[in-house]
């Protein structure tokens, strides 16, 4: 499964394993910079995924409320 069909979850997971190899002192630069900006996209694309979760949400919560006051 490619990085970017990947859900929230799985995001949030795979930035924590680059946030542990960038933990590794003997890290090259290069590479710290390339994990760096791929576990950064990785933390965007789940907080994308979660902001659309909660516009989900509250878009549903506000239909259950129109319909009770049509009751």
């Amino acid at each position: 499964m490619a990085e970017n069909e990947l859900g929230f979850e799985e995001k949030i997971e795979a930035a924590k394993k680059i946030m542990e190899q960038l933990m590794d002192p003997q890290i090259p630069l290069q590479k710290s910079v390339r994990l760096y900006k791929e576990g950064m996209q990785l933390l965007k694309e789940a907080g994308e995924i979660l902001e659309a979760a909660k516009i989900e949400v509250e878009t549903i919560e506000k239909s259950e409320i129109r319909e009770e006051e049509e009751l």
